[in-house]
């Protein structure tokens, strides 16, 4: 596990410095990893989960694969998101995706501090998550030598991210709620209502034929 004294700042979202060796280390190995995963291309779903796991640090150890390829790639629909190349992660570390879920091509990713995705999401092309910031002094902010920060960043499940979208550090997108394609969400989002816009604002609430209170997630 990655430790020192300005990664353990950077995921408190305080200022620290990027330049840190160790932090500068792990954004290599993840831009390795991101680049083997993009190369992959048509590999089958347990090399795309085997690769996915090297960029999140997830050191579970593979089922035994199955002689069937569709009950092989069927043991990881419990287990892993579907993503879908080119991606582009900056640690991978803070980056947590649910089961179920699934990133179509170029998400870009900005994991400066904890960035989680649930359960059934999607994604179209396109969407960017933001969690790093900068000072908005440029004294202070200084380029490349100033500092950096970052905001938490949390999607929870069965929520639809659309096309070319962009969340920016801070927010929490609620349960179930739709967020419109090219749309810039700099506030939190209610679970179950569809927002759009840059800024994003509620347009209307979602009705649902879900049972929340039998799912045991009541809202």
């Amino acid at each position: 596990m990655t430790s020192s004294p300005e990664w353990d700042k950077m995921l408190r979202g305080e200022w620290y410095n990027a330049g840190c060796e160790i932090l500068q280390a792990n954004r290599v190995r993840c831009k390795k990893a991101c680049e083997e995963f993009n190369a992959s291309n048509c590999a089958s779903r347990r090399e795309k989960v085997r690769l996915w796991r090297n960029i999140v640090g997830d050191a579970r150890i593979l089922p035994p694969q199955l002689p069937d390829a569709k009950d092989d790639e069927a043991q990881f629909d419990e287990t892993d998101p579907y993503v879908d190349g080119p991606i582009s992660i900056d640690h991978g570390l803070n980056f947590k995706v649910g089961k179920g879920s699934f990133l179509n091509f170029n998400a870009l990713v900005l994991d400066t501090c904890l960035i989680t995705i649930g359960e059934n999401v999607l994604f179209g092309p396109n969407v960017s998550l933001y969690g790093a910031i900068h000072p908005v002094d440029p004294a202070e902010r200084r380029g490349l030598k100033g500092p950096e920060a970052g905001k938490e960043i949390h999607i929870e499940d069965d929520v639809w991210v659309g096309a070319g979208a962009s969340i920016l550090g801070g927010v929490r997108v609620g349960r179930g709620s739709t967020v419109g394609a090219c749309s810039v969400v700099t506030k939190d989002v209610p679970a179950f209502y569809f927002v759009a816009g840059n800024p994003a604002r509620v347009i209307r609430k979602i009705k649902t034929t879900m049972n929340l209170e039998v799912e045991g997630k009541e809202t």
